[in-house]
């Protein structure tokens, strides 16, 4: 379904009109956090936001479309900062590091958003009952896969499978961030470190 904000017949938001959509996202990530994708309403979402459902309805025309945004906008913001940080460095090995690192550090800093974003990319559907983000979840093992496959090509990396791997790396990063998510005691730093250094030693060419 076209976004209302997207409809060619409609003029642009003002800058009003973007506040109130921002507040009604945020508003929509803290009640996935609090009460889980399943039980997200845009009864919830008003409450939350203090404003009534009509306001939340002129803006947005489902729950499914605030909800994508909620994980779009932040899973993009995430990619920005991880972004910037892997073209800053020289080696696969360095790419590697930086997108992991800047991940755990990023997600890190944003708990209940991530915390909504996990719950919304796990549940959300398309109309066909397939996984909302299945293409997203791809492309980013596709980039992390580019970059094993080039420090090998290098002699940087040693050899393996750069797909099965890259597909590894990815779901031990969730993990300890869904770890440290829902067990907010867990020390994420001293996890980042761990799991830094196994990822060294599992892609590394031993040097005798």
């Amino acid at each position: 379904m076209r976004s209302k904000q997207e409809d060619p017949g409609r003029a642009k938001p003002s800058f009003i009109e973007q506040a109130r959509r921002a507040q009604i996202v945020e508003a929509a990530a803290e009640v996935v956090a609090e009460v889980g994708y399943a039980r997200t309403s845009f009864a919830r979402i008003a409450a939350k936001a203090g404003i009534s459902k009509g306001v939340i309805t002129y803006h947005f025309d489902s729950k499914d479309e605030i909800l994508r945004l909620v994980a779009t906008e932040f899973f993009a913001e995430g990619w920005r900062y991880i972004e910037a940080r892997i073209a800053a460095e020289e080696t696969a090995a360095g790419q590697v590091r930086a997108w992991i690192g800047s991940e755990l550090e990023f997600f890190g800093a944003h708990r209940t958003r991530f915390l909504a974003m996990s719950d919304i990319i796990a549940n959300h559907r398309t109309e066909d009952g397939s996984h909302a983000y299945a293409s997203e979840l791809a492309e980013e093992v596709d980039g992390l896969t580019e970059i094993l496959r080039r420090g090998q090509h290098d002699g940087e990396l040693r050899p393996f499978d750069a797909r099965s791997v890259a597909n590894i790396i990815l779901r031990c990063t969730t993990g300890v961030l869904e770890t440290w998510a829902t067990n907010p005691e867990t020390d994420l730093e001293a996890e980042s470190v761990v799991l830094l250094d196994f990822i060294d030693h599992a892609i590394g060419r031993k040097h005798s």
